[in-house]
């Protein structure tokens, strides 16, 4: 498999994809090893975890160059989603003695009730290339501090990142027959969900997930999908500094190039801010960076994927030729790799593919609105419910406006931001299952019940 660099185009290396000799091998391997893993106990896999953080940091330049060469987020994206996968991994170790500690329920002279939180064993995880450092962090780590051993894919577009990832957790300590890469594209993830596995956990689009989740539901196994989003947003008229939130908005739209499934993909104004919100947001578009992801300060990088490229020149003639208005960009960037210009449209109405289907990509369409009520018809008429916010001066408002979103998320005066202390969960296409939180240390372990009686 060969591995190509965004930006340029350039071919970086070949790595060796697995087969299903070869995945099987792996997976026996993992079956061996994963029992002893648990019983080596919590405060042995926390310590080599621990061991795990302070590479992360040691290595921090080299993993963000890594990372920035192989998908094309700018430099100090890449340093920061390192960080970020730091910062959640410093709270699990904080709090997975008490998520999965044993719990008394009753207690008398008779019996005994108490829950244990035994491991799933030997789970998979197929992994996204968009953060890979984060969505691995929220499968990988949990698992690993639950007992679990895993079968880790990661994305073929980030290859090289969980290969490194996995040189680090064997140099903090993690034994060969407790993680096990799976190298490849599609196929190495069909190849997955055909082993005997105790668990599945999945994070990509809606159309893989919903073909994983029914090839896994004959095993009667535990398979949670972190899915796609078409996130909205919503700026009431009696928000106090217009700037401000379009600037906020902005970036909650195109961080990442706006690879993000909590990116803001569709934005509804009050028609009494609309004019000043749109001159401030396309102020705020055209000051950024545009360029060689490596160099310091740009803020918008190449596409990870191609194809991507054909996805979004769709969607920008689909809203023009239904009456939309390209207020900046529109177009791919000439030259090798690839990049897209930063784009904003106006105009636009729930008839474009532009503010239905996922973009994933730098580009979003802004749509005026008369009040709150027709903000909130707009924004649930989606398929997908992974976040949703509102920007206003008043929290009641907000909070009302968020009581009635069908998503796992609600943002009031901030966006596209995820915390390792809440549930990082999906509604309808966005997919089911919760990483993050105790809920997410939970995930990986099932739950026995012990009646004791004296």
């Amino acid at each position: 498999m060969k591995i190509i660099n965004p930006h340029s185009g350039q071919f970086i290396i070949e790595v060796a994809e697995d087969d299903e000799q070869s995945l099987f091998k792996k997976y026996t391997t993992l079956i061996k090893g994963q029992a002893d893993w648990h019983s080596v106990g919590l405060s042995h896999r926390k310590a080599i975890i621990s061991r795990y953080l302070e590479l992360l940091e040691e290595t921090l330049e080299e993993g963000a160059q890594l990372l920035t060469k192989e998908v094309g987020k700018p430099l100090q994206q890449s340093r920061n989603e390192i960080n970020g996968a730091r910062a959640r991994i410093s709270w699990m170790l904080d709090h997975v003695d008490k998520a999965l500690a044993e719990e008394v329920m009753t207690a008398t002279s008779a019996i005994t009730e108490l829950i244990r939180y035994e491991p799933l064993g030997v789970v998979a995880n197929i992994s996204a290339w968009n953060y890979p450092y984060l969505v691995g962090t929220n499968v990988i780590i949990p698992a690993l501090l639950a007992g679990n051993a895993v079968l880790y894919k990661p994305s073929e577009f980030a290859t090289l990142t969980g290969m490194h990832m996995d040189e680090l957790l064997k140099r903090a300590g993690v034994p060969e027959n407790v993680f096990q890469l799976a190298i490849g594209a599609g196929d190495v993830g069909n190849r997955l969900i055909d082993l005997p596995l105790n668990g599945y956990f999945f994070t990509g689009s809606y159309a893989t997930g919903h073909a994983i989740y029914k090839r896994v539901a004959e095993k009667m196994v535990p398979c949670q999908c972190e899915l796609g989003g078409k996130d909205p947003l919503y700026v009431a008229d009696d928000v106090e500094d217009i700037k401000a939130v379009a600037v906020a908005t902005a970036d909650g739209a195109f961080y990442n190039n706006g690879q993000s499934c909590c990116a803001v993909e569709r934005i509804y104004v009050h028609e009494r801010v609309y004019d000043a919100y749109i001159k401030e947001f396309i102020e705020e578009v055209k000051s950024w960076k545009v360029g060689d992801p490596l160099e310091e300060g740009v803020y918008i990088g190449a596409l990870t994927r191609p194809a991507q490229i054909d996805l979004l020149n769709r969607q920008v003639t689909d809203a023009v030729s239904k009456g939309a208005i390209v207020m900046t960009g529109g177009k791919a960037i000439a030259g090798p790799g690839n990049h897209f210009e930063p784009t904003v449209i106006a105009g636009v109405t729930h008839e474009m593919e532009l503010m239905k289907e996922e973009s994933f990509g730098p580009i979003i369409g802004i749509m005026k609105v008369s009040d709150d009520e027709e903000a909130i018809r707009l924004m649930n008429d989606t398929p997908y419910g992974l976040t949703a916010s509102v920007y206003s001066s008043s929290q009641l408002r907000a909070e009302k406006i968020l009581h009635k979103m069908n998503t796992g998320t609600g943002y009031w005066n901030c966006c596209d931001r995820v915390s390792a202390a809440l549930p990082w969960s999906g509604r309808g296409h966005s997919g089911f299952g919760s990483t993050l939180s105790h809920v997410g240390l939970r995930a990986f372990t099932q739950p026995k019940a012990y009646h004791l009686k004296k």
